[in-house]
């Protein structure tokens, strides 16, 4: 009878179910540069982005480093603050000798020069911030803005400040668009990279330092349009072909320049990659002009790419 008894109970344990693993509860990423393959959630930039009277973490001036096409009336122009009081800070560095990678202080918003006439920004929302670690040790950032104005946007830049893990400023940088002009109704990410070594542990905050609306009678920008658009994902996710033709209106002066950026998503809508395509003919009125071109991810498989362009008179 006993052994009846064991022969039952280990029929009914081999005929149980077996029980589910625990899986570990998901947590909220912060940090999508130390891992570029973890999904990131709807509240990202919730802690990240600062509004645009969000004092920054060092009143202390801080460093900027030129990249290519800079000038420093440009420069000075993106952060809002006067070229003399810009040159003044920097008595050593020529306008007409700025090797990129050269280092600008930019004076704190508390020393800015009172009465200064610098343009007012317009507050655009800021759908999230994000970092990704390049194969040489830097980090590139991208600061997605949308435009829910009535009508373009122009001169949009950011500051992207990295933080470690006491909260002390590790670096900072500008962070600009790949247009000139964010269209109403769209969307473009501000793009800023920093060279190496970043530490791993660092967490970005971004704040927007210019925004300007077109005024109506603006007539340096042209209403081109993509027509006929293709975007081909490789096998791997890792990159995607983008193709088709600009379109220019008849009745309008010719397109001297014309951009098209393309943005590439991962399947929950965070940036991942972008890239900058530049016609080199003039766009005649009630012309097309094919495009062709590749955009890559800095991490993770692409899932969509979204088209901008724009076309303004030379």
């Amino acid at each position: 009878m006993q052994r009846l008894f064991l022969l039952l109970v280990v029929l009914l344990a081999a005929c149980a179910p077996a029980s589910s693993p625990q899986m570990p509860s998901a947590t909220l990423v912060l940090h999508p540069y130390a891992t570029p393959t973890s999904t990131p959630t709807a509240q990202q930039a919730q802690g990240l982005v600062l509004a645009w009277q969000t004092p920054l973490p060092s009143p202390t001036p801080w460093i900027y480093e030129v990249q290519a096409g800079d000038t420093l009336s440009g420069i000075a122009y993106a952060f809002g603050i006067s070229l003399d009081e810009l040159q003044s800070l920097n008595p050593d560095i020529s306008p007409n000798n700025m090797p990129i990678g050269t280092k600008l202080k930019i004076p704190a918003a508390s020393t800015h020069v009172g009465g200064a006439s610098t343009p007012t920004p317009v507050p655009a929302p800021v759908e999230q911030i994000v970092c990704y670690p390049s194969a040489e040790g830097g980090v590139w950032c991208f600061v997605l803005v949308s435009n829910d104005a009535a009508t373009p946007l122009e001169n949009l830049s950011a500051r992207v400040t990295l933080l470690d893990s006491q909260g002390e400023e590790v670096a900072s940088g500008l962070a600009l668009p790949p247009l000139d002009i964010l269209p109403a109704g769209a969307r473009l990410p501000l793009s800023v990279y920093f060279p190496p070594v970043v530490p791993v542990d660092i967490r970005p905050q971004a704040q927007l330092l210019s925004g300007i609306l077109l005024l109506a009678d603006d007539t340096r920008y042209l209403p081109a349009r993509v027509r006929n658009s293709l975007v081909q994902i490789g096998a791997l996710g890792r990159s995607a072909q983008v193709s088709g033709t600009i379109y220019l209106p008849e009745n309008l002066p010719p397109a001297g320049v014309v951009w098209i950026a393309a943005t590439a998503y991962d399947r929950v809508g965070r940036v991942i990659g972008v890239r900058r395509w530049q016609a080199i003919n003039v766009l005649p009125p009630g012309g097309e002009k094919p495009f062709d071109f590749l955009v890559s991810s800095l991490a993770g498989e692409i899932a969509r790419v979204e088209l901008t362009v724009e076309a303004r008179v030379r």
